[in-house]
């Protein structure tokens, strides 16, 4: 009995430990006080600030030979005219009235001397259809003055404090209801082109607000006008010579895609995809809201229930320009140019960029899509894709034999996986509990932050640049103290009012 007793004992204790969990991974020699994991302006931000807090113990892991994240430039065109293009974000938008507050991204700009140009949205512009030239700028002008009553009815629903909707919904109850293709393609400029989804994709309540607190200076934006950048260095010149003034070489590692995740109490553990693996006490993910929807990177333990919800429940828009330069100009002398299709998104917004003061002699002039054209283009082969733009340009100039370019480009950017679009966008059913959710750290050690984390400027570059302050100062706090304030989440979200069946 006593044999069997002591069997029994043997076999009840392996079976506690096989229930226990397995001990957490050591730390690795290869260790830093915090992570940040991509190098864009969030990223760079935050570095700087933890920088100005004097730790200097960081590293930011970027996956590129660059920094910059989504300010990507290219040098384009034949041999012996090459320019260089923005692929990605090109303008500061919303830039200062007189001494008022002014974007951080200008300040940045005017301390490195960023070449930019202001754009003329509504003035040097001329439209086009289907029969080639066509002046429909008295319908564009409605559109103009129908998204301003746009933001003014999503306004008084927050006074009243009524139930959002998208912003198709608010479209109509103004009484905008676009049916003919010049009607539809200037509310697709208004709309679509800014925030690279339609109104239906689109929160009425929170598209009105980004717009607000970045355009309007009566509620805290900056202002109404536009710069783009048509510096030959790139736009991210600016982050870059920024990066430059406090990064030692030590502190960056590129060419270094993140793989693995993994939060434990004592610190965080990333595993490379080469198999290399780095911790840190705190790590800050400033990955794209798109790479964190499509598990390009992995969590382990996966991230909570409310955080993953939260992250799906937002959307990711793209933004596509197509690059086009040719031998001789024969387009317009604008800045812009809209073309309008029988089908709403197709190839719609054209920029000049061969002017005075933009990049003159280039030859290149490009075309935009957005949200799910930009998805069915990114389908399809360069050559199709070269095929259609060329299409329009013959419907636009049906006077002009319209020659074979000398160049042609456009960027995946749906497909890539270290970006997975363009920026973010609030959809209409999206509430602020989860966008506190998606931008909420995870334990003690693991943060977030990026354009999408930013509830004022969700899809702006200067979101990012407000997210990486933030997040940064609170990472130093907890550095620097025996306790970490943790950013607030909600466990569960329920509804304002229950759904009746």
């Amino acid at each position: 009995m006593r044999h069997i007793s002591l069997r029994v004992l043997f076999l009840a204790a392996a079976a506690r430990l096989a229930l226990a969990p397995p001990p957490p991974p050591p730390l690795s020699s290869n260790h830093k006080s915090v992570l940040i994991l991509g190098g864009g302006v969030a990223g760079i931000i935050a570095a700087r600030t933890l920088h100005e807090h004097g730790i200097h113990d960081f590293l930011i892991v970027e996956a590129r030979t660059e920094l910059g994240g989504r300010l990507r430039s290219k040098r384009f065109g034949a041999d012996g005219r090459q320019a260089t293009i923005e692929l990605g974000a090109n303008w500061i938008q919303g830039t200062q009235v007189g001494d008022g507050p002014a974007n951080p991204i200008l300040a940045l700009a005017r301390k490195h001397g960023l070449k930019a140009v202001e754009s003329d949205f509504y003035e040097s512009i001329v439209t086009y259809d289907e029969t080639g030239p066509a002046d429909y700028l008295d319908t564009f002008q409605k559109a103009v003055d129908s998204y301003t009553n746009l933001t003014i009815e999503a306004g008084a629903r927050v006074q009243r404090q009524t139930v959002d909707s998208t912003c198709r919904t608010g479209y109509s109850m103004i009484g905008a209801k676009p049916k003919t293709p010049h009607e539809m393609v200037s509310e697709y400029y208004m709309f679509d082109w800014e925030y690279a989804q339609t109104p239906e994709q689109t929160s009425l309540i929170a598209s009105s607000w980004a717009n607000n607190f970045t355009y309007d200076p009566s509620e805290g934006g900056f202002s109404d006008s536009n710069l783009l950048s048509v510096d030959q260095r790139g736009f991210k010149h600016f982050v870059q010579s920024e990066a430059r003034t406090f990064l030692s070489p030590d502190q960056t590692l590129f060419n270094a895609t993140v793989r693995t995740i993994t939060h434990l109490d004592n610190g965080v553990i990333v595993t490379l995809a080469d198999g290399t693996t780095i911790s840190s006490d705190y790590a800050i993910t400033t990955f794209s809201l798109g790479v964190l929807q499509n598990d390009d990177v992995l969590f382990d333990p996966p991230l909570p229930a409310w955080k993953q919800e939260a992250i799906q429940s937002m959307t990711m828009g793209t933004y596509t320009k197509i690059f086009l330069q040719f031998e001789d100009k024969f387009w317009f002398d604008t800045q812009f140019a809209l073309y309008a299709d029988t089908e709403r998104g197709r190839y719609p917004v054209w920029q000049n960029l061969d002017l005075k003061n933009f990049i003159p002699g280039s030859g290149i002039v490009f075309a935009t899509v957005t949200g799910d054209y930009s998805e069915r283009i990114e389908a399809m082969s360069d050559s199709e894709v070269k095929a259609e733009v060329l299409d329009v340009l013959q419907t636009m100039f049906p006077n002009t034999t319209i020659p074979t370019p000398t160049a042609f480009f456009f960027p995946r950017w749906f497909s890539d996986p270290l970006y997975r679009g363009s920026y973010s966008n609030w959809p209409s059913g999206f509430v602020s509990p989860q966008h506190k959710n998606v931008r909420a750290n995870v334990g003690k050690r693991l943060w977030f932050a990026g354009e999408g984390t930013s509830q004022k400027y969700f899809g702006f570059l200067h979101g990012a640049y407000f997210e990486g302050l933030d997040i940064g100062t609170k990472i130093a706090k907890c550095v620097h103290s025996a306790t970490c304030e943790s950013l607030p989440f909600v466990e569960e979200i329920t509804n304002g009012t229950p759904y009746l069946v």
